[in-house]
């Protein structure tokens, strides 16, 4: 057991030390019994001759791993690999990632760099400092301590970390407590409290005896690693009544006391004391707990359970050795020949301390032991107080070891009692990824925006993630919305005012179809062909029907018939248009003197007109069907908030072929019928088809770039508003006149009012 050998915070350790050992021997000997005594002894004598050295440890110590033959060792702490697991998992869990390391310059500290750097690196966590705080054993060495100590203070508090893990010896508090006050900068002196210091569990909150009033306010706040302990029944009470009259020829509480109380105890030998004289009633408990702590200490109850371990394991060894003796003195053999070692019974040991803990030492000497997590809070008197906020358990799975009470942490009073942070670049809110900076730490980073249809839902992403199809991303890019189903549908005010729209324009052609039929031996409606003028208006009426089939959910059947139908029906009425417009050029040709056009007017010429166009575009379209058609298809991309449930044309070709032959139908119709509008008043009906047609065209060369500039359910609203408007230009422009003729003007609807405009 290493005891330094300076200030009076040894007896912090030496008070438990002797209290234990009273109590052990008291359970080594036992109850009083006949030869109990007797194999205590022999026990003990036995372990001195017999068996190698045994080493139990209370702290932490690497050598634990080195099971060198014949020097077993028993590790009464918890292990060190245990407090690093539970250090990472606090820094985690406050999402620490850039910290300062201060540990001492020797074996110890270089070890403890080298193992938690690889450790924190692999899980995001980087330095911002490493400092190693030398060992001085000169007095002719102060002025370099306080050199390195300035240069140390200056870097720990200028950092932008305001986590510092420390790591030391047990006695290493005391030189912690230079930094604060090492600094040679103001401003730096004015902000040294804005540092939460993480301890590990070797280090104890300890001074020297001149550092009694300096300010420990610094280390309020702190949170640090402890081996479990417990206080035993009556131990405070036995700590609190030790004074030098009770400890009669221990120089080592005299000089204590003396220190602590800043007296000198009366000396028989000596004629004259000088100073304070000390009464001996002084209560410990009046002392700073930097320099006394009234309750024991980890590494305290680590030598408690060592040696109640020495204790039952003798006692049980004792036992045995006591059977075997009866046995060998009926044999007439010695027992001490017998290979007894006292590791046989330490190992798988298990009892109950006086603590109320069960103690228990496994086949590799090591003890389940667990590690404390404790605030310090430190008053304005100095005084210490140690709350308990979580611990680490090494039964538990690695990333469920730690159990931490957060609402029972108080922070120094600079962070106002909220969490501290402790990171080298602020956070990179939701929207946005991380950009380590060239040549920096991966905790040092730019944060930027997502690209276009990424996004980030949490913070301090690495890379920002694209929604699924079904999704698109928010407005800020940190979350995924649900796209809405898109469809010109019946339900929505465009949909319903293109279906009641193309309903109205239906009836209007049936009510032009029905005029026409009930005036069919008018002269108006004879003239021209009565027939291609029927068909032209079924087709119509066909055509206006057709643009419902553009509403609504697209389906397998509706897919298959929108475009087809609507290019059979419109390449019909063009087709009658055409054949209109040439029946008026060749009947005018006709009429001139022996013109060879005579044999080519009549119904035949237009009704072959008709059926050959007709009969091309439907070839088209069969074609179409039979090798590529039309399906309901899903488009998820086009639009970034709307799935878009559409009629995918199979064939881009065959769809782009029936626009053109129709396209090339109507130039051709209206190339005709501009050639012929300056014919005679009584064929005035290619003047008509000229304007029909006109606007016929400019309808559909405006319906190319509006159909490729819109997505989605608008796509399918321009082409029902292109059928429907290139419909009207037909209707009125074609019959309107006629219509005005045979309802408001009927005296004009006769032969001889159209033989007198033809003279």
């Amino acid at each position: 057991m290493r005891m330094p050998l300076y200030g009076p915070t040894n007896l912090t350790r030496l008070v438990p030390f002797l209290y234990v050992m009273i109590i052990a021997v008291q359970v080594i000997v036992g109850p009083r019994r006949k030869g109990t005594h007797f194999v205590a002894m022999t026990a003990f004598h036995v372990q001195k001759e017999r068996f190698p050295t045994r080493k139990l440890i209370y702290g932490f110590a690497p050598v634990i791993n080195d099971k060198s033959p014949g020097l077993p060792f028993y590790q009464m702490a918890a292990t060190e690999a245990l407090q690093y697991e539970g250090i990472l998992s606090l820094l985690l869990h406050f999402r620490w990632t850039w910290i300062g390391i201060i540990a001492t310059e020797n074996d110890n500290g270089e070890r403890f760099v080298q193992t938690i750097s690889p450790m924190f690196t692999k899980n995001g966590i980087c330095f911002a400092f490493i400092e190693r705080i030398p060992n001085f054993s000169f007095i002719s060495e102060i002025t370099d301590m306080l050199r390195q100590g300035a240069t140390i203070s200056q870097k720990i508090f200028s950092s932008k970390a305001n986590v510092v893990l420390v790591s030391g010896e047990s006695y290493s508090m005391a030189t912690f407590r230079w930094l604060p006050n090492l600094s040679e900068h103001d401003d730096i002196k004015n902000n040294v409290k804005s540092k939460v210091w993480i301890i590990s569990a070797q280090v104890e909150f300890a001074s020297f005896e001149f550092q009694r009033n300096w300010d420990a306010g610094i280390f309020s706040g702190t949170i640090s690693f402890e081996i479990h302990f417990r206080n035993p029944p009556g131990f405070h009470q036995y700590v609190l009544h030790r004074n030098p009259s009770s400890t009669d020829g221990d120089g080592f509480i005299r000089e204590f006391w003396q220190q602590a109380f800043e007296c000198v105890l009366p000396d028989i030998t000596a004629d004259k004391v000088e100073g304070n004289i000390c009464t001996g009633e002084e209560k410990l408990e009046n002392l700073p707990g930097s320099l006394f702590e009234v309750s024991m200490t980890g590494h305290s109850y680590s030598i408690h359970s060592a040696a109640y371990a020495v204790a039952h394991a003798l006692h049980a060894m004792s036992s045995r050795l006591r059977h075997r003796g009866m046995a060998f003195r009926v044999r007439g053999k010695n027992p001490n020949q017998q290979s007894w070692q006292l590791h046989n019974f330490l190992r798988n040991i298990s009892f109950n301390n006086t603590a109320g803990d069960v103690v228990f030492i496994n086949q590799n000497g090591e003890a389940a032991s667990s590690l404390d997590i404790v605030n310090w809070i430190i008053c304005t008197n100095q005084s210490l107080h140690r709350v308990r906020v979580g611990r680490i358990d090494p039964q538990a799975p690695p990333d469920q070891s730690l159990l931490l009470d957060e609402d029972a942490i108080t922070w120094h009073s600079w962070f106002n009692q909220t969490q501290p942070l402790s990171v080298c670049t602020e956070r990179c809110l939701p929207g946005s990824s991380k950009k380590v900076k060239e040549g920096q730490p991966p905790c040092c980073y730019d944060c930027i925006p997502c690209a276009e249809g990424k996004i980030a839902n949490q913070d301090d992403m690495n890379d920002c993630n694209k929604c699924p199809d079904k999704d698109y991303p928010s407005k800020n890019q940190d979350a995924c919305l649900p796209k809405d189903i898109s469809f010109l549908s019946y339900e929505e005010p465009l949909g319903i005012s293109l279906a009641c729209f193309s309903l109205f324009l239906s009836l209007i052609t049936a009510l032009v179809l029905g005029t026409f039929i009930k005036h069919h031996d008018t002269p108006i409606v004879i003239a021209n062909n009565r027939n291609l003028t029927y068909t032209l208006l079924i087709s119509l009426l066909l055509c206006f029907l057709c643009a419902l089939l553009f509403i609504g959910q697209p389906e397998k059947v509706t897919c298959l018939l929108r475009q087809t139908a609507f290019g059979i029906i419109f390449s019909t009425a063009v087709s009658c248009v055409l054949a209109k417009t040439f029946t008026v050029v060749l009947a005018f040709m006709a009429t001139k003197p022996e013109s060879r056009m005579r044999k080519w007017v009549g119904k035949g010429l237009g009704h072959s007109i008709l059926l050959s166009c007709s009969i091309v575009q439907a070839g088209i379209c069969t074609v179409w069907l039979a090798t590529s058609p039309p399906y309901p298809d899903v488009d998820m991309h086009s639009v970034t908030e709307e799935i878009i449930l559409e009629c995918n044309e199979g064939s881009v070709t065959m769809f782009y072929c029936v626009f053109i032959y129709m396209s090339c139908l109507a130039t051709v119709s209206f190339a005709v019928a501009f050639l012929a509008r300056k014919l005679p008043d009584s064929f005035n009906e290619a003047k008509f088809i000229t304007f029909s047609m006109l606007v016929f065209c400019s309808v559909w060369l405006s319906f190319i770039p509006s159909y490729l500039s819109t997505k989605g359910k608008y796509m399918v609203a321009v082409e029902v508003f292109s059928i429907l408007a290139s419909g009207i230009g037909l209707l009125v422009c074609i019959f309107y006149p006629k219509c005005y003729i045979i309802i408001l003007r009927p005296e004009l609807n006769n032969r001889e009012q159209l033989i007198r405009k033809k003279n």
